[in-house]
């Protein structure tokens, strides 16, 4: 029987980054939900899709064939065959993710897809609704947050660090809106799962962070 490891909680909290080093440390397969979110939006932004018309997003998101692929252990996303891996990280990218994750039939589509990987490997998943609807019977959940300033200097610094300009403000009051509509839509909004371990990462390092996980879920690092 294949096992989970569920990481939810909101915009810019470090989600991938743990998930990545738990599901490292135990030799787990790690699925990033959100990277496949953000390839759905960049098929929708290639094909000129506004997020504002549900219709369009409803009707188009059938075209994306979103899979996920390792390559020396990295993980590589493949949209209609083509690497979109390096594409994702944008703030456009992410804002349109973030709005068409709201669509009924893009996240039948995507969820079909992750619960399939769970079912057949040990996976480290995060994103904004796994304990709760994807992986609802993962055995060890984990609820991931930090504060929204805190979490904005962290995306500057990432930003900064790939010699790109970030703007603290502008990224978080972004991050704030990005919040409350993930809080507040109608298809399985951002909450923690009744199971889920309530974790506050503002003041914790990454490795304190994962050895933290690691021990809520009684497992040792291979």
């Amino acid at each position: 029987m294949a096992h989970s490891i569920a990481i939810d909680g909101p915009a810019g909290a470090g989600k991938s980054t743990i998930a990545k080093r738990v599901a490292r440390a135990l030799g787990y397969v790690y699925v990033d939900t959100g990277a496949m979110y953000r390839a759905m939006a960049v098929y929708l932004l290639q094909n000129h899709v506004s997020a504002d018309d549900d219709a369009a997003v409803s009707a188009q998101c059938g075209g994306a064939d979103i899979t996920i692929r390792y390559s020396d252990g990295e993980q590589h996303v493949f949209l209609n065959g083509s690497d979109v891996t390096g594409l994702l990280r944008s703030e456009e990218v992410g804002s349109m993710a973030s709005r068409c994750s709201t669509n009924r039939k893009v996240r039948e589509k995507l969820v079909e897809l992750q619960q399939k990987l769970a079912a057949s490997e040990d996976v480290v998943m995060d994103g904004r609704d796994i304990g709760t609807v994807v992986l609802p019977h993962a055995e060890c959940k984990i609820f991931m947050t930090a504060d929204a300033d805190v979490r904005a200097k962290r995306r500057c610094l990432e930003l900064e660090q790939k010699g790109q300009s970030a703007d603290m403000q502008k990224i978080a009051a972004d991050i704030r809106e990005r919040d409350e509509r993930d809080k507040t839509r109608e298809i399985s909004p951002l909450k923690q799962a009744e199971d889920a371990v309530l974790l506050d990462t503002s003041d914790m390092t990454i490795e304190e962070v994962t050895a933290k996980i690691l021990e809520i879920a009684g497992l040792t690092a291979r």
